[in-house]
């Protein structure tokens, strides 16, 4: 990295919005870089801590909702990176358009986003987004091994693709085989979303009330207990990726092994939902008298909160109805526990679940992501490839990155060093799902820090 430090020196200058856990990895490698970094956070201290030990670093603190003052900053700096939550990302684009300055960011571009690709190529911005670990690493290992194929005369038959951000599974000890380093809150949403894919050539909708009943055993490696999901609409990928040959192409989640009959249980029993009750107003309000409300028990006795429970739901079996019923008692449903603030079931819950399931010091995290390629030549042949990146993060309490923050942050660090270096050209709204924008970007994180997915030919 100190090759560049004459090329980009301390001149170029970066905004950064956000102080989440992914952040300072970002913040770490564009210090080593020479690049000047602002930490911009609606709370000062929070950007002061991400700046804690860096050269190169400020804090301050800032209300992107203030668009006056939000240009202000952008004007200041070559670059804005937005690590901020994805609904305000257009309006920082919008921002950067104005003041002609280019952008990146780790998440999906959302039609809100795309809808400004002409106003971002007018001003001759780069506006470089999905560049993390799913999405991000995930393109760069399919558009790879997708453009050899082709090149090769092949066809991508099948395309399966799943990711799991994990305690590692010395850590996953609790019902939920889970762990949060951030609010659980966009965790349980998407446990709620409805998915679209395509399965041997036909579209195929699963409805979000039924998502997590759909979970099935999925195999990696044999000593990792996994079972998967689908996530969200895998139905652009074709075009995306440019497999319309594609009869299957599944983009989905992987959790521990009973994870996903847990969330479809707290689903049934209207536990993610986010309706207002006036009993769950009272943040003294204990669980067991809320609850009780919330599944329609005749009472709060324990015997009572069972057979509601078991009146909305469905086990498959006992020993999985007496797992869950004491994964139910862990979390403090059937208890004299406060339900905290919120006002709805979901956020009292994530409220509990916070406190409950966070990482303990040593303890660490797990990165599992694998493609699956299904492969047919020419001459008929028939092959399945695989790339696979497992990662453990450094204990909790270290200096060390955990994986997800590392696997996120540093591959935003690498696009925005493009990006200022002008390595990465194009104007507009992008994301590295070409060989030209993805490629150089996996070399570079494969040759100066060994993130790379590593790839098999099973058969």
């Amino acid at each position: 990295m100190d090759a560049m430090l004459p090329f980009l020196g301390t001149s170029k200058k970066v905004l950064l919005l956000g102080a989440g856990f992914v952040t300072r990895p970002t913040a770490v490698e564009l210090d080593k870089a020479g690049i000047k970094v602002t930490v911009a956070c609606r709370t000062l201290e929070s950007a002061t801590k991400l700046c804690e030990g860096l050269q190169y670093a400020n804090a301050i603190s800032l209300d992107v909702s203030d668009n006056m003052a939000l240009e202000r900053e952008i004007s200041h700096v070559g670059l804005v990176i937005s690590l901020i939550p994805y609904t305000f990302h257009a309006m920082v684009i919008k921002a950067a358009i104005n003041q002609k300055k280019h952008v990146v960011t780790t998440s999906y571009v959302s039609d809100a986003m795309m809808a400004l690709d002409q106003e971002a190529k007018d001003a001759g911005i780069t506006v470089f987004n999905e560049i993390g670990l799913d999405p991000g690493l995930d393109h760069l290992y399919a558009v790879k091994t997708i453009s050899e194929v082709h090149k090769a005369g092949g066809k991508i038959n099948s395309f399966l693709s799943y990711c799991g951000g994990l305690p590692a599974p010395e850590c996953s000890d609790n019902p939920l085989g889970y762990k949060f380093s951030w609010s659980p809150r966009g965790v349980l949403l998407a446990a709620r979303n409805t998915a679209q894919f395509y399965k041997d050539g036909k579209k195929e909708t699963v409805a979000g009330d039924k998502l997590m009943s759909t979970a099935k055993p999925y195999q990696i490696y044999p000593g990792y207990a996994f079972e998967a999901y689908p996530n969200r609409d895998s139905t652009p990928f074709r075009e995306r990726y440019d497999i319309p040959e594609a009869e299957t192409l599944i983009r989905g989640t992987l959790r521990y092994q009973g994870n996903p009959a847990f969330v479809q249980t707290l689903r049934d029993l209207g536990l993610l939902s986010e309706d207002k009750h006036d009993f769950m107003q009272n943040p003294e309000a204990s669980w067991k008298d809320a609850f009780s409300k919330i599944v329609g028990s005749s009472t709060t006795t324990e015997p009572d909160l069972v057979w509601a429970v078991s009146s909305k739901t469905k086990f498959a079996d006992t020993d999985e109805k007496d797992r869950i019923m004491a994964g139910l008692r862990w979390i403090g449903l059937f208890s004299d526990e406060k339900i905290g603030s919120g006002g709805n079931p979901l956020d009292c819950l994530c409220a509990t679940l916070e406190k409950k399931m966070q990482y303990e010091k040593g303890e660490r995290d797990f990165v599992m992501l694998q493609h699956k390629f299904g492969i047919e030549w020419s001459d008929g042949r028939k092959e399945t490839r695989t790339s696979t990146l497992c990662e453990y993060g450094e204990p909790e309490g270290s200096d060390g990155y955990s994986a997800m923050a590392k696997l996120v942050g540093v591959p935003c660090a690498v696009a925005v060093q493009m990006v200022l270096s002008g390595e990465i050209k194009d104007k507009g709204i992008l994301a590295p799902v070409t060989p030209e924008l993805s490629e150089p970007i996996r070399l570079k994180l494969q040759k100066d820090y060994g993130i790379e997915l590593k790839e098999k030919t099973l058969a």
